[in-house]
């Protein structure tokens, strides 16, 4: 039986930090995820229209191991920006990679989904200033889901996206977890049924009574621009390398393609994060077939993956409508 954290979400990793900066008006925000210790950085990208930041740093054979940070931003290219806030913010606590005289340098990978013109603007006012906001939000509680953050003015399909978090517990003892924004060209409801594809992966509950609705879809337009894009990190308390941690968001993009149908368009820019705080070894394989490890990766990457599907499913189940993009929650029954 799949058990969740306390939180259902990637602050149940101990060590991770969640904040939004989120601007109804603008319908667009930030999203930051922090770790004061540093924690192992893996990414894999998989859509076509990528907007990121720092991911070569995370190739195994770069040098740097530990981010500091992880954001996920609306604005698209604008939104890269908000970065530079959450950088300084790291710097003026000490946390980051360490240089010369004290200083540091954060390391803080960042991906952006397209949300243009769905604010009172084209373009929303996103910069550091709101990457501060996020950080100066952050906590290690309960994590607000639906329009936040870098989900704030998300579309998913023909319907309102949003942020979504989930988190598994394993037998032995390992913390896995997903935090996304879902901004998709895809659906994440099957339109035969009216029901999330994947809404069997349930855990106590979480979809709530919305989840339990089968709805009609809104008929699908043919998109004006590649305005689309679903980010996301997973996060663990085991230790990992960062070829581990590469392999697990590869797994994760599973549970990605499974939610959301169809995902790794040519106008979105999927991409997952990985983060590994490192407070418990992995278990060893037996066996002269078994790679040392491979066993407990596999099951980590399984986990991912399905905390990525439950997360992407309480995104749309948790999301408002806005203006005239209408949430799940208010669509007419089938």
């Amino acid at each position: 039986m799949t058990k969740s954290g306390k939180n259902n979400g990637l602050t149940d990793v101990e060590g991770i930090m969640v904040g939004h900066y989120s601007s109804l008006a603008d319908a667009s925000g930030v999203t930051v995820i922090l770790c004061k210790a540093g924690a192992v950085g893996g990414v894999d990208v998989r859509g076509s229209a990528p907007g990121t930041r720092e991911t070569d740093l995370l190739a195994p054979l770069n040098l740097v191991e530990r981010v500091q940070g992880v954001v996920l931003s609306g604005g698209s290219v604008f939104g890269l920006s908000a970065a530079d806030g959450v950088v300084a913010w790291l710097a003026q606590r000490g946390w980051g990679f360490p240089l010369t005289n004290g200083k540091v340098a954060p390391i803080v990978p960042a991906a952006a989904l397209f949300d243009l013109g769905r604010g009172k603007e084209y373009v929303p006012p996103i910069g550091p200033e709101w990457g501060i906001g996020a950080c100066d939000s952050a906590s290690a509680g309960p994590i607000p889901v639906g329009c936040v953050g870098a989900g704030t003015g998300a579309v998913s399909g023909t319907i309102k996206g949003g942020i979504g978090s989930a988190s598994e517990i394993l037998m032995s003892g390992l913390t896995v977890a997903a935090l996304v924004a879902v901004n998709s060209l895809g659906s994440v409801i099957n339109p035969t049924s009216g029901v999330p594809w994947e809404f069997h992966l349930e855990v106590d509950g979480e979809f709530g009574m919305v989840g339990r609705r089968s709805v009609k879809l809104p008929p699908a337009t043919a998109p004006t621009s590649p305005s689309n894009t679903t980010i996301g990190v997973i996060a663990t308390d085991a230790a990992l390398t960062k070829a581990q941690a590469q392999k697990v968001a590869q797994m994760a993009h599973d549970g990605l393609a499974r939610a959301i149908r169809p995902a790794h368009t040519m106008f979105d820019g999927d991409t997952i994060f990985c983060m590994a705080t490192g407070e418990h070894s992995l278990r060893e394989s037996e066996g002269f077939f078994s790679a040392p490890m491979a066993e407990a990766l596999n099951e980590l990457g399984r986990a991912g993956a399905d905390c990525m599907s439950r997360a992407i499913v309480r995104a749309v189940m948790e999301a408002n409508s806005m203006g005239e993009i209408s949430a799940f929650r208010d669509l007419q029954p089938l």
